[in-house]
């Protein structure tokens, strides 16, 4: 029986909470599972002799690069489609999708399952119309607990741009939320 390397367990651990990081970023699963299979090529070639310690800010900042390289690919074909006349008008939505480190679906019972499923899928939703910088500080802080400088790190940007993007990024969560069961979460 074949053990497990530390890289593969490093990758095991995170790919979950990447890949849902990803989606709501580019509201496409598909594309998701692309850039994190990217980011963990890139991450096991070129940062596997690292130590361990390192992996995570680097796994995610190699994560967040790759979802700037779509976002900019998307607007180059998007400045295209338009020139051209074309549209693309297919969105793909969440209806399936659940933020992750919530209970077992196993142990609730089904009225607890469906609203958790309900619960996550306003708030992914919240989420993924921040807009891009927001979307990845509030990510990187909150969803993954990193500091400002490790943050700032990933980002390729100032702690203090950071703070400006967590910030505003809490605040429209907190206004987009208030409406809802979340809004004991970002009253504070």
């Amino acid at each position: 029986m074949k053990t497990l390397t530390d890289i593969e367990k490093f990758l095991i651990k995170n790919e979950k909470r990447a890949f849902v990081m990803a989606r709501i970023a580019t509201k496409d699963e598909d594309v998701a599972l692309d850039l994190v299979q990217d980011t963990m090529l890139k991450l096991v070639s070129k940062y596997s002799k690292k130590p361990s310690a390192e992996w995570p800010p680097l796994f995610y900042r190699i994560l967040q690069s790759r979802i700037t390289d779509w976002y900019r690919r998307q607007g180059t074909q998007s400045r295209w489609r338009n020139w051209l006349g074309q549209s693309n008008n297919e969105e793909d939505e969440f209806n399936d999708s659940v933020l992750e480190n919530q209970s077992n679906v196993n142990d609730l019972l089904p009225d607890e399952s469906l609203q958790g499923f309900e619960l996550n899928t306003i708030l992914e939703s919240a989420i993924s119309e921040l807009p891009v910088r927001q979307k990845q500080a509030f990510m990187l802080r909150a969803w993954q607990e990193f500091s400002t400088k490790e943050t700032s790190a990933m980002m390729k940007c100032s702690e203090g741009s950071v703070k400006t993007h967590y910030s505003r990024a809490i605040a429209t969560l907190k206004e987009n939320l208030k409406d809802t069961p979340y809004k004991r979460e970002f009253s504070q």
